[in-house]
């Protein structure tokens, strides 16, 4: 459907310079008519010369000063086509990989906005793809706010940037090796530099933006002609992983830290290392150059204060002043003239900082945590101003009612969400765990919800009331796995503990707890009937508990690594366990045996679903792959291969017909496995790790890494 969009707007002249030459021609009103048309986007976007950034472009002369004065300017439409250009900026990562996702990243971020021109847009959107899945509620990052692009390319972490000073070019450092140069302007790599032959840890760059200079974990430093985009000279010295650079403002003096507790002074003409700074007493992990007295190369003094490891430094535009970072939760800024501390920022928790930044005019310090939030701070007054972008926590783990009504998700924010998926919206919120919630399940009647909580307590919900009912206590460490008995007395918990606990959740207290596994517990299944367990841990072991009777059946072993999945046949009569070992193993219950090994997947097996029937089982694996097995005749069917990272997650639809997948590259799949083919997909903005899907095989809900619960639609 796409593709005839696209050739029917080329055969209508929509593509090219169009949209200029109707401003030119002073027909702002069709000007307007055509940023707003889907088709105008669809086709340049499909377009294999033009693309999304073409497309993005299209639109920058919103801002031309003439037009403010044109009879036929718009101030509504402009308002419209500002939040297109930021919906499409914000996705241009992802359309440049796939533009057939044009669909879902339009309807993700800007269902948010009434406004007449985007309605009338999603729903010509809409009504082009015949196929896909729709977001129910706003799902992504919407335009307008203070994220405005995504850059990707490197194919680890990315574990350090800098900005040059004209703010139009960037470079970072990642554990791929290399070092990626950016047009932030348009979005784009420039070029990519190869050489470390490790992770790269620190990159600076010279303030007229002509050279680069990088730190690895090869233990050396390599400089960088960044007008010719290759490597000058390396710069070897340091006896350890190299972690922080920068460069002095006449651009001929570098400074580097070093995990081997040295900083080292180089120079940069001559390539050469000038002298070692060596009176810390642990790693170096920040560098700022005005603490050391650079021309004798001694130290001036030590700054002491904080509690734990400091992760970054930075100084004010006068050299006066020092704000430092540290593991301890705390910003500390110092007197540089006196050599002593003037006050401590205190984060107020423990989410160890990252980063620190300060405003040009010495007045803000913005802080970034390893939770990804960022806290702006007033030096004046000492005090936080605010946080920015603050998720709502990792999503780890949700359930859907068996109703297909409700939906709840736990989050790392230490709450519970309950969702109306007929609606699509949030209906409230459950708040009283201190820590995240690991775990969540919900009765056959939907009226209950019970969680575990890294507090190493369960929690017990009216679903109706909107209330807790009561705390269940006794692990002690965090819980990590929860079910409910089919008639909602029983409850099962799973803890790091190495225990199991059951519990009645009609007398609200433990009816005992099993405690034969020696190991961390990391998966576990209820049969449907409530009188059979099984849990499998870090030990390689599988045990099966007779719920009725308080007591261990039997212990299943055989697989050689970790049991992180397992799931029951809806009779209970055999379970299926996917291992560290990259094998699955299906049990016979009944006997206490092992019927048979599947074998197949390169990587640890860690998600597994059977289908209604038992007959079929899909596991996900992080060798990128599905497999679908014939549980019948213990032997893989076939292989679904079109995902290009980790499989996190999976779920399987009541009639065995679809299969979805979550990924580590933020993408959810769903396949037919009728034809062993992918009929939709959706790119969220962070790694899927938690799925489930509706009875019906309509609904499917995702919880990923930022905190999102993405309420999907299948179309098709």
């Amino acid at each position: 459907m796409m593709r005839k969009i696209a050739k029917s707007y080329q055969q209508k002249a929509y593509l090219g310079r169009f949209p200029y030459n109707l401003v030119e021609s002073g027909n702002l009103a069709k000007y307007y008519n055509c940023l707003t048309d889907f088709g105008f986007l669809a086709a340049k976007v499909n377009h294999p010369e033009l693309g999304v950034q073409a497309l993005i472009e299209d639109y920058d002369l919103i801002d031309d000063a003439e037009l403010l004065t044109h009879p036929e300017y718009n101030e509504e439409k402009v308002k419209s086509l500002k939040l297109i250009q930021g919906a499409l900026r914000l996705s241009a990562h992802i359309l440049a990989q796939d533009s057939t996702q044009l669909v879902e990243q339009l309807w993700g971020r800007l269902l948010y906005f009434e406004m007449p021109e985007i309605q009338s847009l999603l729903e010509v959107a809409r009504q082009s793809k015949t196929t896909g899945l729709r977001a129910l509620i706003p799902n992504l990052t919407p335009p307008g706010g203070r994220l405005i692009r995504t850059l990707t390319g490197h194919s680890n972490w990315v574990s350090a940037v800098a900005i040059a000073n004209d703010g139009k070019l960037a470079i970072s450092g990642s554990h791929d090796t290399t070092l990626k140069i950016w047009n932030l302007e348009k979005g784009k790599e420039l070029f990519t530099l190869t050489g470390h032959r490790k992770s790269v840890n620190a990159v600076a760059i010279s303030s007229d933006g002509k050279l680069a200079i990088s730190g690895s974990d090869d233990k050396t430093l390599k400089v960088w002609n960044l007008a010719e985009g290759k490597e000058l000279f390396t710069l070897t010295g340091h006896r350890k992983s190299v972690n922080a650079v920068a460069i002095s403002s006449d651009g001929k003096l570098a400074i580097s830290g070093s995990d081997d507790k040295t900083l080292k002074v180089w120079n940069l003409a001559e390539g050469k290392e000038l002298f070692t700074l060596s009176d810390h007493l642990s790693w170096v992990r920040a560098v700022a150059m005005t603490i050391w007295k650079l021309v004798k190369g001694k130290e001036l003094f030590t700054l002491t204060g904080h509690l734990s490891e400091v992760k970054a430094v930075t100084l004010t535009s006068d050299g006066k002043l020092a704000i430092s970072m540290s593991c301890d939760g705390t910003i500390k800024v110092w007197n540089l003239a006196e050599g002593k501390e003037l006050f401590t920022l205190a984060a107020g928790d423990s989410d160890w900082a990252s980063q620190v930044a300060l405003a040009s005019d010495d007045t803000l310090v913005i802080s970034v945590r390893l939770d990804t939030r960022m806290k702006v701070w007033s030096l004046a007054e000492r005090k936080e101003l605010f946080t920015l972008a603050a998720p709502s926590g990792i999503v780890s783990a949700v359930a859907i009612s068996s109703d297909c009504k409700l939906a709840i998700s736990g989050s790392g924010d230490k709450t519970l969400k309950v969702w109306n998926l007929v609606e699509g919206k949030e209906l409230f919120t459950l708040s009283g765990h201190s820590e995240w919630v690991r775990a969540v399940a919900i009765s056959s009647d939907g009226k209950l919800a019970i969680s575990g909580s890294g507090d190493n307590t369960l929690k017990v919900w009216n679903l109706v009331e909107r209330k807790e009912l009561f705390t269940l206590s006794g692990h002690s460490k965090w819980v990590d796995a929860v079910a409910i008995s089919s008639d909602g007395k029983l409850a099962i918990s799973v803890s790091w503990d190495n225990t199991l606990t059951i519990w009645n959740l009609v007398e609200r207290k433990e009816l005992f707890t099993l405690t034969d596994h020696s190991k961390w517990v990391y998966a576990v299944a209820i049969s449907s009937d409530g009188k059979l367990a099984i849990s499998g841990d870090d030990d390689a072991m599988l045990k099966v508990w007779n719920l009725a009777e308080r007591k261990e059946l039997f212990t299943l072993s055989g697989h050689s690594k970790w049991v992180g999945a397992v799931a029951l046949t809806s009779d209970g009569k055999l379970a299926i366990s996917g291992s560290g070992d990259k094998t699955l193993k299906v049990w016979n219950l009944v006997e206490g045996k092992e019927l048979f090994t599947l074998s197949g997947h390169s990587d640890r097996v860690n998600a597994v679903a059977i289908s209604s029937d038992g007959k079929l089982a899909i596991s996900g694996s992080w060798d990128n792959t599905l497999k679908v097995w014939n549980l019948v005749e213990g032997k893989e069917l076939f292989t679904l291969s079109g995902h290009s990272n980790r499989v996190n997650a999976v779920a399987i639809s009541s009639d065995g017909k679809l299969a979805i997948s979550g990924l580590s590259d933020n993408t959810l799949k769903v396949w037919n496995l009728v034809t062993r083919e992918i009929i939709a997909s959706f790119v969220g903005e962070s790694p899927i790790l938690c799925c489930a899907v509706t009875p019906d095989g309509v609904t499917i809900v995702a919880g990923d890494a930022s905190g999102r619960v993405h309420f999907l639609r299948l179309e098709c």
